[in-house]
């Protein structure tokens, strides 16, 4: 007789109030960023990078030098870019499955609408791009704006889709570094502008690629930043007391012996945001001035009261 076996149902804990509430709250904010992000990028692309044709790759620099050819019809930036994007959804949907996520075609779907939202409203006030004849300075702004959108995306696990399915698919039936697959791809698009439209412009491009790279790592590795605090105390009581009840963040506590004065002490470990470690710093030096205290930084940090693993 074959026995059957009984599938055990997984019951998830019930949430406090509290905490059902800090969850929608965390919820409101996680969107809010996210469309901040899409936001950024989509003002970045249509103000200033394709108004002076600074094509840094992705579907944004495609649909830049295919426009050139397409001005004055229904084909303009926003709807290749919607068009592009939307072939490039459904071929990740095929070969990637779960890889091409809701909020990949969220954040693709609202960045078009809103290039196209912005280019209606350039048509009924009469704005002319570009904003000024400085194409330094709305280089300068382009990069700032798309990289810090970038940045938001990535924070929020996202992305706007475009050449970044298609660096995934290398990636996974080429076995190519994503980085590499990625950087080729943009660097082919940036390079294309040097025939397409002119020295200058594609010198641009090519020193907008390097530059984004750059700064959308840093920018990335500072919105994560949190501090990793040691302390070695005589006095543990009172700075656990303080970091759980006036920080409301965890500890994790153990004894240690000195290998020099063979002396026992407790030793704190502890994440805090930046602004909590300043107050946390302050503590200590009250509670225990003598303390040995190591303050490391730390990238990012997932977990309970920090970042969840979206």
């Amino acid at each position: 007789m074959k026995e059957k076996k009984q599938k055990e149902k997984k019951i998830k804990p019930k949430l406090t109030k509290a905490e059902r509430r800090k969850k929608a709250i965390d919820g409101v904010l996680y969107w809010t960023v996210l469309n901040i992000g899409v936001l950024l990028l989509a003002a970045g692309v249509l103000l200033f990078k394709s108004p002076n044709n600074f094509a840094t790759g992705g579907v944004s620099g495609i649909s830049i030098i295919i426009a050139k050819y397409t001005r004055g019809t229904f084909f303009t930036q926003p709807v290749i870019n919607f068009i592009i994007n939307g072939v490039l959804l459904i071929i990740g949907f095929i070969f990637l499955g779960k890889g091409c996520t809701f909020k990949t075609a969220y954040c693709s779907l609202m960045y078009t609408i809103e290039m196209y939202a912005f280019e209606q409203i350039f048509k009924v006030t009469g704005v002319e791009l570009p904003l000024t004849s400085d194409k330094f300075m709305e280089f300068v702004y382009a990069m700032l704006l798309t990289s810090i959108a970038a940045a938001i995306l990535f924070y929020c696990r996202a992305s706007s889709g475009g050449t970044d399915i298609i660096a995934l698919i290398v990636k996974k039936y080429a076995k190519m570094n994503i980085g590499v697959a990625l950087f080729v791809s943009d660097f082919l698009i940036a390079a294309s502008t040097f025939v397409i439209f002119d020295v200058t412009t594609g010198l641009y491009s090519i020193l907008g690629l390097l530059f984004k790279s750059v700064l959308v790592d840093y920018i990335t590795d500072g919105m994560g930043r949190t501090k990793f605090v040691t302390i070695i105390t005589s006095h543990p009581e009172a700075l656990s007391e303080f970091i759980l009840d006036g920080m409301h963040r965890g500890v994790t506590t153990y004894k240690a012996v000195g290998g020099y004065t063979g002396e026992e002490k407790t030793v704190i470990i502890t994440v805090c945001k930046r602004r909590e470690a300043v107050k946390l710093k302050m503590q200590i030096n009250r509670a225990d001035p003598t303390a040995f205290v190591i303050v490391t930084n730390s990238n990012e940090i997932i977990g309970k009261g920090f970042r969840s693993s979206l």
